[in-house]
């Protein structure tokens, strides 16, 4: 197994166990945030654009979900 390959299954396996404890803390929420990205550096890195892009964008969502939830009104 090479590097790379290491890499995308640290940052699945980071977004599957944040997304699983979500219901915790909005903080796992910000995390899955950021597993994204790794994900989507992930896809990018091996050449598979279209799941870079899509990572990307969930990355995107997940921030926006954290700010709603962390934002008092």
């Amino acid at each position: 197994m090479d590097a790379l390959t290491l890499f995308g299954l640290f940052a699945v396996t980071a977004m599957l166990v944040c997304y699983a404890l979500e219901s915790r803390s909005p903080w796992f929420v910000l995390a899955f945030a950021g597993a994204c990205l790794l994900g989507s550096a992930y896809g990018f890195l091996q050449g598979a654009w279209p799941f870079g892009l899509i990572e990307a964008i969930w990355a995107v969502i997940a921030a926006w979900r954290w700010r709603t939830r962390t934002t008092t009104t």
